[in-house]
Order: structure tokens, then sequence, then C-alpha cells
């Protein structure tokens, strides 16, 4: 009996896939979650560590698609945190932020200034609170303004249980979440939006489309892919269908996604209404950390204590109050592009607001705990 094994299936020569030399072929996927579980527990045993197994299942959960080698990776960026605290064990916060510099890379050594700060948290919280409050085929995994290479901030979600299908409502609550940005800007700072939603709209669109024209998730029934390939639409073979036909066609899909489109958002500017103290309390969240887990998130909204956060303090009427007349003051700094006149509302320990003038000859301000 031979066996091999390799990763690049595509570069074997077709003489040795012939019938008598290797007859089957066994495709090793991604391990389970139950698997990285194992794997996990067989290299934290290996280093001292503070992780109980609810947090070695949520380890599991959160990395979806891990191996062996990147599990080992990961266990190992999580000591190099701890020794360069001080500390030789490994606790969550250390697993937290080597996942968030093995997804993310390293961030940019840049700063925002104040008032693009705020635009850019609100616009992430806005996506964060809309995902936690509809998308319940994915959990966040993190919500970050550090700025990347590609972007300036991000929410990231993860599936957390191995699904093969997708359902229409699934994919409208895509929708919204993607929607949520320019949805968002436009609330928040009274019809202005930025260029950074770009990405956004395109996501949307792409989804939309399929929705539409080829997954049986609109309006109509026909599939587009099929009318195009035989030559309905500006497609397919040459000389097939008159061009009035495809710009019928064409047009009617292009006004289904619009209508799609239109729909969702109008939902998704309703949601953002009701829940606008979220999303200031969600960006202040992330003004002030930079960089939020997705339980952490989930505490900010449902008002309760969280791995790295106390969401508590984001609900009393002080910050509330305190939270708006910041945001007002950053609209004021955006109409005339200046500096932004107060400053950040700032939390004390658990489940404590500190107002403004208790806090005036104190140090600077602390992060949330």
């Amino acid at each position: 009996l031979v066996m091999m094994a390799t990763n690049m299936p595509q570069a074997l020569d077709e003489a040795l896939l012939r019938p008598g030399r290797i007859d089957r072929i066994y495709k090793v996927g991604y391990p389970s979650k139950v698997g990285r579980v194992r794997t996990y527990r067989g290299y934290l045993d290996k280093v001292s560590h503070a992780l109980n197994e609810e947090q070695v299942d949520r380890l599991a959960t959160i990395t979806p698609y891990a191996t062996g080698a990147t599990i080992k990776d990961l266990v190992n960026e999580s000591l190099i945190n701890a020794i360069r605290e001080g500390r030789e064990t490994i606790e969550w916060r250390d697993v937290i932020k080597a996942k968030q510099l093995k997804d993310l890379g390293p961030p940019e050594d840049v700063e925002y200034i104040e008032r693009e700060r705020h635009a850019v948290a609100v616009h992430e919280a806005c996506h964060a609170v809309i995902a936690y409050r509809v998308r319940k085929h994915l959990t966040i995994d993190i919500a970050t303004i550090e700025k990347g290479g590609t972007y300036l901030g991000l929410v990231a979600s993860i599936p957390p249980e191995d699904q093969f299908t997708r359902w229409r409502s699934e994919y409208e609550a895509d929708l919204m979440v993607s929607l949520a940005s320019l949805a968002g800007e436009r609330i928040f700072f009274e019809g202005d939006s930025s260029s950074g939603v770009s990405g956004d709209l395109e996501s949307a669109t792409r989804i939309a489309t399929m929705m539409e024209g080829f997954w049986g998730m609109g309006t109509t029934i026909a599939s587009h892919g099929v009318t195009h390939e035989v030559g309905i639409g500006g497609g397919g073979r040459p000389g097939k269908g008159e061009k009035k036909d495809g710009d019928l066609l064409e047009g009617s899909l292009g006004v289904r996604i619009e209508e799609k489109l239109a729909e969702i958002m109008a939902r998704t500017e309703r949601l953002l209404e009701e829940n606008r103290h979220e999303v200031l309390a969600v960006a202040h969240a992330l003004e002030t950390n930079k960089t939020v887990t997705g339980e952490d998130v989930e505490a900010i909204i449902e008002a309760r204590q969280g791995p790295l956060i106390d969401g508590r303090a984001y609900h009393d009427d002080g910050f509330k109050a305190a939270a708006e007349a910041y945001h007002a003051q950053v609209i004021e700094a955006h109409k005339t592009h200046a500096a932004v006149a107060a400053p950040l509302p700032r939390l004390g320990g658990i489940g404590q607001f500190l107002p403004a003038e208790s806090t005036a000859s104190e140090s600077p301000a602390p992060e949330v705990t």
C-alpha cells in the first residue's frame, strides 16, 4: 500500500493519476470545531495558561478555518505577548491580541484627528449594532478603528457553526450590515456621507444582484445567468437575441436591484434610529480602545459585563447626555473643518460614568474597564 500527500494536487503529473497507480484521492479539509478544541488543548497544555474550558471552546469558534499550524502559531504569539508584559501565564487578553495581530497584521502607526476618529468609529459602530441585531448566522469577532493597509476600520464576523447553505433572510441581514455605514453616516452627520462607504456598496450591490438575478431570492423566478448564456441580455451566442431585448432585461434587473437595496436601506435606517444610543456607545468604546472584541460589543449593547469591557456604564443617563453633546461638537467641527471643542466623555470604574466636572483636574482619561 503506497500513500502520498501533497498540498499542490494541481501540480501532479497526470500519468500518476491513471488507474492502477494512484487509484483513490481523498481531500483533507480544515478541522471541525471539535478537532480545533482538541488541538488547542494539546498546544495549551504545553504552556502555562489561565484559559478555562469555555474560553477554549470560544477560541475554537472564532477561528473557524484554523489548521494545526495556525493554532500552534496563535498559542506561541499569545505566549510572546504575555512575556512582553512580564507574565509567564497566557490569559484571554493575550489570545485576543495575538488573534488580532494574525488576522489583521500590525496596524499603521497613524492617529486620526478627533472629528475623523469619531466619524470612523460611528461608521463601524453602525455596522456592529446592525450585525448584532439582525445577523444571527454570523457573530461579531472584532471591531476596530485602527487603520490598516486597505481600510480605516472594520467589523469582522465569523460563523458560529458549520453551515453549507445560505438563505434569503441571511443575505438580507448581510445587506443591512453592508448598508449600515451609508445609512448611519447620513443619520448621524445630517445627510452627509463619506467615500469610505464605497466598499460596502460594492458588496451590497453584488449580493442584491445575485439575489435578484440568479438565486431566486427576488421578485422574479428566471435565472439571469441562463438568459445571458443563450444570448438574451447582450451575452451568449453571437447573433442571438436583439439588442432591445437585452436592454429590456438588463434594465429590468437593474431596477429590481435598486428597489431591493432601497427597501433594505429603509429597514436599516429605521433600526439605526431605534438604536441611536447603542451606536454612540459602541463608537465611544472604539474611540477609547481602538479595537473591541465581539463579546464586548454585545456587552455594551446589552448593558452587562463583558470579558474586557463593562458595558453597564454606557447606559448611564449621564453618559447618554455626554455622548450626544460630544457628537454635537463633532458635527460642528465637521461643518467648519475645525478642532472638536469638547473632550471625549470619560468612563470610570465598573459601571461608572465620570462627569466632566469631577475629572477636570485628573490625569488623562483611562481606558474603559
